[in-house]
């Protein structure tokens, strides 16, 4: 009795095991889209003109056009060589892979842009709270990025060009480092 109970008590734990394995597996997968990369991703626009659509195809209606290259979008959903992508407005919809780049942007505290006057987002001289300020950048802002640590990214704008507080933008992730 005590074997059949150590047997059954085995195979459960096996059984245990094995679906949990399945369910990181599972949850494993689902951070990365059909083409391996990540979702969510920022991207940028790659072209001057670029239709948002409604649906993931050149039959799907157009519900926007974007008129500035280097806008930094999300992408939230693959589809053959689709994706939907939101930008800082939270604006969703559809663009053809080709349209976009893999360059980083970001936009300085869009969430701030309703504050008032007075309310900037400081570019520093190095990547620490006390460095000194390059330029005040007003909220909404494009700025390029070139690498981010987690904490900040170094950053231009108007031939400005330094590091800015990754927790004050929109185009990087909390955390995120990349170069």
């Amino acid at each position: 009795m005590r074997s059949k109970v150590l047997k059954s008590c085995l195979a459960l734990a096996i059984a245990l095991a094995a679906s949990i394995g399945s369910v990181e597996f599972a949850h494993a997968q689902a951070a990365k889209g059909p083409s391996g990369l990540p979702l969510p991703r920022f991207v940028t626009l790659k072209s001057k003109r670029v239709n948002l659509r409604i649906g993931p195809g050149t039959d799907y209606a157009v519900s926007w056009m974007y008129l500035k290259s280097g806008l930094p979008v999300e992408i939230i959903q693959e589809y053959d060589n689709w994706r939907r992508i939101r930008d800082a407005d939270g604006t969703e919809g559809w663009v053809n892979q080709s349209l976009l780049s893999g360059q980083r942007a970001a936009i300085a505290a869009p969430w701030m842009k309703t504050k008032g006057k007075g309310v900037y987002v400081n570019l520093r001289r190095e990547a620490q709270p006390s460095a000194s300020i390059v330029a005040k950048l007003e909220p909404g802002v494009m700025i390029t990025i070139g690498e981010c640590n987690g904490d900040w990214c170094r950053a231009e704008t108007d031939g400005a060009s330094g590091w800015v507080a990754q927790s004050e933008i929109w185009g990087a992730y909390p955390g995120e480092a990349f170069k």
